[in-house]
């Protein structure tokens, strides 16, 4: 059965002399989510927000491969703030900003842009959050996905998901169990849901890209042209 963690800094681990965390998981799916995000990144331009950005592992290795962008991470946990800002200071990235705290629970939550309001995203990312959040943080990143996502701009959100109503793996249903017994708000999401709230947005539909231990790549467009 997977295994989820809320707060990195507490998974028995004395981090770094600086204040960096390592992430189990990352070191297992940062590659299989490059397949399947890296050819849309590589050939975009401009800013990338990162929701929930943990450790900060995945935005310092995903800002070096694509020097044309410019990565926003974020975080609500001190810790994980921590985290990110010394492997930012570590990686000496041009293209890698500073964390900032974005709360998801808030529905009027936005983005800052070297002290400014936050303008139109290339990309947002989103990596194992959603199960282990109310439903309504999952609404608030869709509708934030409709304000900043700018025409032919992607919404990316891995972790693991049902299909119409059923769970994808026998693995995964005894995982949504524990989870809903931790919190009674937390759960393993249908896809069918968040494409209605993709739909709310004006966002496509998910493109499903499989992945290891019966995770999800899900990619929602903005189109270029809205009806």
């Amino acid at each position: 059965m997977a295994k989820f963690v809320v707060d990195f800094g507490k998974l028995g681990q004395e981090p770094a002399p600086d204040g960096r965390l390592d992430g189990p998981a990352f070191h297992r799916n940062h590659e299989p989510i490059w397949s399947a995000i890296g050819g849309f990144l590589s050939e975009a331009r401009g800013d990338v927000l990162e929701l929930g950005s943990g450790t900060g592992q995945h935005a310092m290795t995903y800002a070096a491969r694509t020097p044309q962008l410019t990565w926003w991470p974020s975080d609500i946990l001190p810790s994980h703030l921590a985290s990110i800002a010394a492997w930012r200071a570590a990686a000496e990235l041009a293209n890698l900003r500073a964390p900032q705290r974005i709360d998801l629970e808030r529905a009027d939550w936005t983005w800052t842009s070297d002290g400014g309001s936050g303008g139109p995203l290339a990309a947002m990312l989103c990596i194992n959050v959603l199960h282990i959040s109310p439903w309504r943080v999952s609404q608030n990143l869709f509708a934030g996905a409709g304000r900043f996502l700018k025409p032919g701009g992607r919404l990316f959100v891995y972790g693991p998901f049902k299909r119409d109503g059923a769970h994808t793996a026998p693995s995964n249903e005894e995982f949504d169990a524990s989870l809903r017994a931790r919190n009674s708000e937390w759960g393993v999401r249908d896809i069918a849901d968040l494409d209605r709230e993709a739909q709310h947005a004006g966002l496509s539909p998910a493109a499903l890209t499989a992945m290891p231990s019966n995770n999800w790549v899900l990619a929602f467009a903005r189109p270029l042209r809205q009806n």
